[in-house]
């Protein structure tokens, strides 16, 4: 796995890579690696490129200059407690992010390489474990808003590709969900196709993902206006 830095860009987000198919919700304890996790939050209209890939994502909605600063101050402390969180899922690495309001979030990233099929969308039992082990991060933060993106690699036209990619993000959704996420909290899920690659190649299973981003939702940034978010 490549090594990767602490972004400016804001949002949490979760990169899974999946296989086969599994049905159970259950999962064990695991253990994450907690990356530049620190108190307050980076301020600005910063949209920055995630880590290596090199595309521009401006996830959540920009509310101008609604936020301030002590918000952004007790929103960055919040999402410290997400990454702690979030880093107790197993073969998870957290890093630091910024979202399109320049509030700070967490990247999670998976390194056991758990890849999707050539052509295929389900998701394998270690995908599985590690999502049910996510879901509860996800229900322990409902104030946190989730949007999902589906890649596939370069083989195949968007005809295919676009589609399946589709189907890779809406895998992802639809288990969270079974596993007692809210359907509100998850407010985009979306195929890219090839889009945005990892690996510089036509046929690639890292390029074969879903990347699922954790952001502040409005409610979270109105209690912290109010000085009520804990």
């Amino acid at each position: 796995m490549k090594n990767v830095k602490t972004l400016t860009l804001g949002m949490c987000f979760l990169t899974i890579f999946s296989g086969f198919t599994f049905t159970s919700c259950s999962t064990k304890q695991g253990t994450g690696t907690l990356i530049g996790a620190g108190g307050g939050a980076a301020l600005g209209s910063i949209i920055g490129a995630i880590a290596g890939h090199g595309k521009g994502a401006a996830i959540g909605a920009a509310i101008g200059g609604a936020v301030g600063a002590g918000a952004g101050t007790l929103i960055g402390k919040h999402m410290d407690k997400v990454a702690q969180q979030a880093a107790q899922v197993e073969n998870a690495q957290v890093e630091e992010v910024t979202d399109s309001n320049g509030l700070k979030a967490v990247k999670v990233t998976f390194d056991s390489g758990i890849l999707f099929p050539t052509n295929g969308y389900t998701l394998n039992t270690t995908s599985k474990t590690s999502l049910a082990k996510f879901s509860q991060v996800l229900k322990n933060n409902s104030d946190c808003h989730v949007d999902i993106y589906g890649y596939t690699d370069r083989s195949g036209g968007d005809a295919i590709n676009v589609p399946l990619s589709q189907k890779r993000a809406q895998s992802v959704a639809d288990y969270l969900t079974s596993c007692g996420v809210n359907s509100t909290q998850l407010q985009n899920i979306v195929g890219k196709g090839s889009q945005d690659e990892i690996e510089n190649k036509t046929v690639s299973q890292a390029n074969r993902r879903v990347e699922v981003y954790l952001y502040a939702s409005r409610d979270m940034i109105n209690k912290a206006n109010a000085g009520t978010l804990q």
